[in-house]
This record gives C-alpha cells, structure tokens and sequence, in this order.
C-alpha cells in the first residue's frame, strides 16, 4: 500500500526515522506517465506489503520534491538511512521496481548501480540532430570512452512515441542508463549512475 505524504512535516518524520529503506513516489494526477506508474507501484505493493512507499503529489504537496531535487513526474527516489541512494524517472514495470527495491536480482542490481565494473552499461540516447543539449551528452560519452547507443527521434517516431510514453515528456535528450531514464543532460547524475 502507497502511504501518502500530505505535508513536509511528514516528510521531515519520515526521513528522521532514518529507516533502511524508504520508497517516496512523486506524482501527479495531471500526468499519464505518473498514472501509469502508479499502477505498476500498487501491483508491486501487493505483493511487497512490507516495503515501505510514501507517495507525494507535487499538486498538492509543493516542498518535498523542491527539497529532493525531484523536478519531473514520475519519478521514484529510494532514500536509506535518511539519505537519497538512488532515484528512477520515468514509468518502470512492477518487476523493475522489485529489482530496484529488493534487490531480487543481485546481478541486475549491480548493473543497474554501475558497482558491477566489468559489466558494460547499457546507454541509450534519445536525440535530435539539432539539440545542443543532445549533442553535448554525446560528446560527453566519447570523451569518457562511454559505449551508447544513438535514437534519432526526430526520424523514427515509433521511438519518439515511446520515449513520451515512458517519461511523459518530449524533451530530448532524454538518457537510459540501465534503465534507469534521465531526462536532460545532467552530467553528476550521469558520471554517477556510470560510476565515471
């Protein structure tokens, strides 16, 4: 079950219980992709009643996400000890997010985190040929020897369709680094995720 925060002061009790894991959801009812993420969270929580997931609407809750840096929906952020550990944008399936929280799959865990050195991490790029932004992150894998794969969406709208469908946003360059979809060209998350 998805408990929700109502206000920061319940945020503020649940980060200083510095729990071992806490899932906090953001959301917003103005977005399908934040909907369908909802769906697959609920499908997770059934069968993970003790996984803790706290849910924030940024529609009604309009600090916690500030606070955390959270600036699209939907976007999950796992906090351990009180402390961001990781955060996944973008809608994922029941099963991704059984992966992520419970580490059910050690091997895909540690590609995921990038601890797993000898594994190649998987980077798509969604891209248009005349986005400074998109040419940036490239330039930024070759320099730092980082394998990709290039998906001009600007050509193949199947691509494009799902890249919206997935992120619930349009704008490129939106990044898959095992999975785990960022939107824009942040480069700390980035050399972070790739542990470069």
């Amino acid at each position: 079950m998805i408990e929700w925060i109502k206000t920061g002061s319940d945020f503020d009790q649940i980060q200083a219980k510095q729990d071992d894991l806490d899932i906090l959801f953001f959301y917003g009812d103005f977005s399908d992709a934040a909907k369908r993420a909802l769906t697959e969270l609920e499908e997770f929580a059934k069968e993970n009643d003790k996984t803790k997931i706290y849910g924030v609407d940024v529609a009604k809750n309009k600090d916690v996400h500030k606070h955390l840096g959270v600036k699209s929906v939907p976007t999950v952020v796992m906090m351990q000890k009180g402390k961001v550990s990781e955060t996944i944008e973008g809608v994922q399936s029941a099963q991704y997010y059984a992966r992520a929280f419970t580490g059910a799959s050690p091997a895909l865990r540690k590609a995921s985190t990038g601890s797993d050195k000898s594994a190649a991490p998987r980077v798509v790029v969604y891209s248009t040929p005349t986005c400074p932004a998109c040419n940036n992150a490239k330039a930024h894998f070759r320099r730092k020897g980082v394998r990709f794969r290039d998906v001009d969406v600007s050509r193949d709208q199947s691509a494009a369709d799902a890249m919206v469908s997935r992120s619930g946003q349009m704008g490129v360059p939106q990044i898959d680094i095992n999975g785990q979809l960022i939107v824009g060209f942040d480069q700390a998350r980035i050399d972070r995720l790739l542990n470069i």
